[in-house]
């Protein structure tokens, strides 16, 4: 949520970030509710004080014999008294209108984040390993002869409907292997701390991050007012809802491997076959909450660990500074790292880090306690998948395989397999 004090303060500047990000200006429809709002506060403030003023001549008034000062007094009390609740009332609605307004205005980007309309205006930044060639046509993952029998589709249909898979046998193994991979990875060479973490959350979690109010048709809700997470990023970020810690708890890097949910409103017809699009998908998520002066550093520190996962896993990849039309919500700057998929011949996501700046603070209100005293100022946050395990085990699959349908796996993974590195044309470990 922005600060609208920073609005009032430079309208201008605000409306023309949000004209990067292709939205209309808004601050003089922020600026005209923000003054009616204060109006009413400071009507409010000025029929109490009358109120007070009354209620203190009324008791003079009785001790006078003054009874028609005495009958007015108490009349103006009462009257002022229904005024100073009317008007309150109306400085509280105001305020909730505005509250609502800015919840639903995306973040200001950086200065450095690239200016563009659509995913082909985002720049490359990095890139690493070449793709491998060949001798034979790459298939896709779900169409390899060592993965049909351990991804089923059907039967996944049959239980929850299109978009699901049920994975067994090897297949199962080597996807829980990459999860626990990339956890001890995060956890030993990075210094996360790991985390679990429920995937119901309360709807003001889902406020907190951003994911509401715009995005409700994204996410899933239970009957009973629950969310399911679209990814930990909500329920690690939420830690410290509410909270206000002291500046050497700082920075806070958490990982956690859960089961996400997404509802993939407005993705009809994308990436239907396989695994990449799924409504019920695992993710390793890194959430760092830092000081405000160590957040645009910690943005590339987050962006080499979930990188390092794919070099370890000698995968080939790209990393893609997002253009202000292609940025999430509540990011002010985002970096997608993308994977070579042979079997679709091209770069596809598999990482999105993202540095919120105080945005999601301040929804959150999550403060910390400068060490040298002051008032308390909003912590940073960023999260990134370190990685998507599904689209892992997508890109593992399609770039080991054989012409035999067989699938040569990654050295990394040998103490997760029991030293097992070859999944069979038959769909076995060898």
């Amino acid at each position: 949520m922005h600060d609208i004090r920073t609005i009032r303060d430079n309208p201008a500047a605000f409306d023309a970030a949000l004209s990067r990000r292709g939205a209309s200006a808004m601050s003089a429809e922020i600026l005209a509710l923000d003054e009616a709002r204060r109006a009413k506060i400071r009507a409010a403030e000025t029929a109490q004080a009358e109120q007070n003023a009354a209620s203190k001549q009324v008791g003079a008034a009785k001790a006078k014999g003054d009874e028609a000062e005495f009958e007015r007094l108490r009349a103006l009390v009462a009257e002022t008294k229904s005024a100073v609740a009317a008007l309150q009332a109306e400085a509280k609605e105001l305020d909730a209108q505005l509250t609502d307004l800015l919840m639903g205005i995306p973040n200001i980007p950086y200065e450095d984040t690239p200016d563009g309309k659509d995913e082909d205006d985002n720049v490359e930044i990095h890139r690493h390993g070449t793709p491998p060639a060949f001798d034979f046509t790459p298939k896709e993952h779900y169409e390899l002869a060592g993965v049909l029998d351990g991804m089923d589709f059907e039967t996944a249909a049959k239980l929850s409907g299109a978009r699901f898979v049920v994975l067994s046998g090897a297949v199962a193994r080597i996807h829980r292997a990459l999860a626990q991979f990339m956890l001890n990875t995060h956890v030993e060479e990075n210094g996360l701390t790991e985390t679990w973490t429920p995937v119901l959350v309360r709807e003001e979690m889902m406020y907190g991050t951003g994911q509401l109010p715009k995005f409700g048709e994204d996410s899933y809700k239970t009957s009973d007012g629950y969310w399911l997470v679209p990814t930990a990023e909500v329920t690690l970020t939420n830690i410290v809802n509410d909270c206000t810690i002291e500046e050497n708890y700082l920075p806070r890097r958490y990982v956690a491997h859960t089961q996400c949910f997404r509802s993939e409103a407005g993705s009809a017809g994308r990436d239907t076959a396989g695994m990449l699009r799924q409504h019920q998908f695992e993710k390793v998520e890194m959430v760092s909450i830092t000081h405000p002066e160590a957040s645009r550093e910690e943005l590339d520190r987050m962006t080499k660990c979930a990188e390092g996962i794919l070099e370890k896993l000698g995968l080939a990849y790209r990393t893609m500074a997002l253009c202000t039309g292609d940025m999430g919500f509540g990011a002010r700057r985002t970096n997608d790292i993308e994977v070579w998929l042979p079997g679709q011949n091209t770069y596809r996501e598999i990482s999105s880090i993202s540095v919120c700046g105080d945005f999601q603070a301040r929804r959150m209100n999550a403060r910390f306690k400068p060490s040298e005293g002051g008032k308390p100022e909003f912590v940073h946050t960023l999260n990134g998948s370190g990685l998507a395990v599904g689209r892992c085990l997508i890109a593992v699959l399609e770039n080991g395989q054989n012409e035999d349908g067989s699938v040569s796996l990654p050295e990394v993974l040998a103490p997760y397999l029991g030293g097992k590195l070859t999944l069979t044309a038959e769909g076995t470990l060898a």
